[in-house]
């Protein structure tokens, strides 16, 4: 097959539509459903950021897709009991498979922004990982196989109308790749940048010079989930998972801003203050995130005030204040960070510092990166400069 026809362009008045190789077929088979244009940019960018994280760690690896930039990206690391009641897996009488635990992580992040998502995995799709995906509000997802079983399963899904996408692992696409806006051709040479665990060690530029184990899986995590999401954008990883992304932003401040704020919200979402939230019975997934987003925010009283509470819980929550919610930050540490490109000032760092990182991975090559290099020491950071730049758009 050469070309499949779509229903029609990012929007519904955007037609004809379709997607094409000039030469050879295209490397997918749709097993159920009939996936969008952009299911397909988010299935071929998600495709492309796990196949890449299996290949620097070892491990299984997933994402968590939406609207062309990852919401969540994760390896397959046990999860702790705290991690599965806070991703609403901890009632599954089953056991996690390495596959299942990735993207219970990806998924789990950022709850928010995963609602409706479109998912890519690295390895052939097992039976506990489409258990998970079944019981999510989710659009699609692509593989490069799936058990028997776990196909049976997403095709109950949506209907019968669930995407299964099929993605041959060995196809490797042309060096150059193209793009046409306004009627104009672009032309450019992939990025096929391999990074890996070598390019933390190239150039550590803090007195910190170490980099645990752990740590640098983290730091490849955050900077392959970098190159797969719109620029400008900055990462938080931690535990084997990204816990706060920021895309698409002019500043890079506002990036370090936007994406620590979702760092904290995953922290925060441990909390005994959070964990202790006793919901009405029957409330639904998607209803408990929004109800426990807004709790964790400035505009708390919208779930707390009379009349309201009750439609959410069984006993009223004192307010999480200020004060505990800082206290509990606090205790968050060792984790990484990384940047498409060079941070231009130290507020960037101290912004981080407020989230608990301890490591740094960025291009470096800023006028005042003596003055991002004095703050990192400031914290005891270790930050590597890779010397590299990973703009996606």
């Amino acid at each position: 097959m050469k070309e499949l026809e779509l229903k029609y362009g990012c929007n519904p008045n955007q037609k004809p539509s379709r997607i094409y190789v000039e030469n050879g077929e295209l490397p997918i088979k749709v097993l159920n459903g009939k996936p969008g244009y952009i299911n397909f940019l988010d299935a071929f960018n998600g495709w492309q950021l796990v196949k890449e994280l299996k290949e620097a760690t070892g491990l299984p690896a997933a994402t968590s897709f939406k609207h062309v930039s990852p919401a969540g990206a994760a390896v397959g690391l046990p999860m702790t009991d705290t991690e599965k009641q806070i991703y609403w897996v901890a009632d599954m009488d089953m056991e996690f498979s390495p596959l299942a635990n990735a993207y219970a992580r990806a998924r789990g992040a950022d709850r928010m922004s995963s609602f409706g998502d479109f998912i890519s995995l690295s390895d052939v799709c097992d039976v506990p990982t489409a258990k998970i995906i079944k019981r999510e509000v989710s659009d699609g997802v692509i593989a490069p196989g799936y058990e028997p079983e776990a196909l049976e399963i997403l095709k109950g899904k949506k209907k019968g109308n669930y995407n299964v996408i099929e993605v041959d692992p060995d196809y490797v696409p042309a060096e150059k790749e193209h793009k046409e806006v306004f009627g104009i051709t672009f032309e450019q040479g992939r990025n096929n940048l391999t990074i890996d665990k070598a390019m933390l060690q190239k150039e550590i530029v803090t007195k910190n010079k170490d980099i645990p184990q752990q740590a640098q899986i983290d730091l490849l995590i955050a900077l392959i989930t970098l190159k797969y999401t719109q620029s400008n954008s900055v990462c938080y990883a931690k535990g084997g998972q990204a816990i706060g992304i920021g895309a698409g932003q002019q500043s890079r401040i506002h990036c370090t801003r936007l994406a620590g704020s979702k760092a904290d919200n995953w922290w925060l979402r441990q909390s005994p203050q959070v964990m202790g939230l006793q919901f009405v019975d029957g409330l639904g997934r998607a209803d408990r995130d929004n109800t426990i987003d807004v709790y964790m925010g400035e505009e708390y009283m919208d779930v707390l005030r009379e009349g309201e509470w009750q439609k959410r819980f069984k006993v009223k929550p004192e307010v999480f204040t200020a004060e505990e919610k800082r206290a509990w930050l606090d205790k968050m540490e060792d984790v990484a960070l990384g940047s498409d490109a060079f941070f231009p000032f130290g507020d960037n760092i101290e912004r981080a510092h407020k989230s608990g990182v301890k490591y740094v991975a960025q291009p470096g090559g800023s006028i005042r990166d003596d003055n991002v290099i004095e703050t990192c020491d400031k914290y005891g950071m270790t930050m590597s400069f890779t010397g590299i730049r990973l703009f996606h758009h």
